[in-house]
């Protein structure tokens, strides 16, 4: 199985570490097209080798070819956003995931009114890990 991580990068790092440890997980359970999303070396400026065209044109690939999505979306990113209104589109599994016990934003009504997309709230990475858990189980098996 493959998935699209989505995470914020030019919208904030602060959780970097939070998508380091997800991303780890979900690569027991499967293939992580968007490893980078966590990677220590990667900061608000993103990909600064990479055209920005060359970067979209890519990850729009790697969307494409995933079967389902989880999305980190605590701290907001237009980026995230957009990856999840074109999985939507796309009719790919999306999990949000969102971090209630350190953020000062509210959830987007766009993702918590969206009865398209499965929205977990946590609170601890644990607890983020085993509803990833269960979305994964809950995918048809390929």
């Amino acid at each position: 199985m493959k998935i699209y991580f989505a995470g914020s990068i030019r919208g904030g790092r602060q959780d970097r570490q939070k998508y380091l440890e997800l991303i780890e997980f979900l690569s027991t359970h499967a293939e992580v097209l968007t490893e980078h999303v966590g990677s220590k070396s990667l900061g608000v400026n993103g990909e600064t080798e990479l055209h920005d065209e060359t970067i979209c044109q890519r990850d729009l690939e790697w969307l494409s070819s995933a079967e389902a999505v989880v999305a980190e979306v605590t701290t907001p990113s237009l980026g995230v956003g957009y990856e999840i209104g074109m999985a939507e589109r796309l009719a790919k599994p999306v999990v949000c995931l969102f971090d209630e016990s350190q953020t000062e934003f509210r959830l987007s009504a766009m993702l918590s009114g969206n009865a398209n997309l499965t929205v977990c709230r946590y609170q601890a990475v644990g607890e983020a890990k085993r509803k990833i858990s269960e979305f994964l189980s809950s995918l048809p098996q390929t």
